[in-house]
């Protein structure tokens, strides 16, 4: 059995303030590349893990595979109290921390292949709480189960009574409250610089601690850009109005954090982009990958940043917008 499952950008998260009942939500573009390929077997007992590329990944990524592999099966064996084992092996990868959200399609890809294999059936987002995924944003399970443009409703503070994010939430994934086919002649460019310094685990957790609440007011207004300007330029197919969304994002609310904690390189990044022409760019997730949008001139856009640094990989994709897709071989 194999999995091909997608990365995907996100955008920002809406709401960390809490105060009308629901915190989180978020805002995402499922993505072509790079993506994510995993084989699957069973096996008589124990969980293997190999690399069909092992020679020339970092043994360090290889590792934190490994171990969201392992942690993944694990839970899927004991929900379904299933017998025997499994053998693994990774045939595509991209790189964790980097706000590209490995670990979720990780953690997804796995359950859904030992599922299948045992011809067994659940919906993405108990699967997701069953690996410990989707506890702050929905944007991950939703590019996993249906790809595209997705907007997810966040989580009551009944459910979710603290400001933290995914990896260290135990809430359920939060409800699609839209989710659009992306246009597919809009191009995303994204640059990865080669930035030492990660924001991940315990250091993720004091950021959400520290700096929410974040002011109902400036919630209201990211709110007001995403349905009134983002949403409709995806279905109207308006590059311009898209592209002033997301840049405006980014000095409002949680976003604004976000890139100001990041190394001064990805701001440098984001003005290059946009001086080389993209409509729109911006930082995913707590970076360091940075993205543009443009309908017609990615290769300038890919200049343009190369001349503000030579450590960095380099895509130009497009929108996924169908989710995983699980196969025998």
């Amino acid at each position: 059995m194999i999995i091909e499952t997608h990365s995907r950008l996100h955008l920002t998260l809406i709401d960390l303030n809490g105060s009308r009942g629901r915190m989180d939500g978020g805002v995402g573009i499922t993505i072509k590349d790079p993506q994510l390929v995993i084989k699957a077997q069973i096996r008589d007992q124990g969980i293997h893990v190999n690399f069909e590329d092992s020679n020339n990944l970092d043994s360090k990524l290889m590792d934190e595979y490994t171990q969201k592999i392992i942690k993944s099966a694990l839970n899927t064996i004991q929900y379904f109290n299933l017998d025997g084992g499994f053998d693994f092996t990774v045939v595509k990868t991209y790189p964790a921390h980097s706000g590209l959200g490995s670990g979720t399609q990780l953690s997804l890809a796995t359950a859904k292949l030992i599922t299948e294999l045992h011809q067994l059936e659940l919906e993405t987002n108990k699967m997701g709480q069953m690996v410990g995924r989707g506890g702050t944003s929905g944007i991950g399970v939703g590019a996993f189960s249906h790809g595209g443009f997705i907007v997810d409703g966040g989580h009551k503070i009944k459910e979710k009574t603290g400001f933290l994010p995914s990896s260290a939430s135990n809430a359920s994934p939060p409800p699609l409250i839209a989710r659009y086919d992306f246009p597919e002649d809009w191009k995303l460019v994204l640059a990865i610089p080669d930035i030492k310094e990660r924001i991940s685990g315990s250091k993720e957790i004091n950021i959400f601690q520290n700096y929410c609440p974040i002011p109902l007011r400036e919630v209201e207004t990211l709110s007001h850009i995403i349905l009134m300007k983002m949403m409709p330029a995806v279905l109207e197919h308006d590059l311009d109005d898209f592209g002033e969304a997301i840049n405006t994002i980014q000095n409002i609310g949680f976003k604004q954090i976000e890139r100001k904690l990041q190394h001064k390189l990805i701001s440098e990044i984001c003005e290059s982009m946009l001086e080389a022409g993209a409509a729109g760019a911006g930082m995913s997730s707590f970076g360091p990958t940075t993205y543009a949008i443009t309908d017609n001139n990615p290769g300038e856009i890919i200049k343009a940043i190369e001349d503000t640094t030579e450590n960095m990989n380099c895509y130009i994709t497009q929108p996924q917008n169908s989710g995983s897709r699980c196969y025998n071989e």
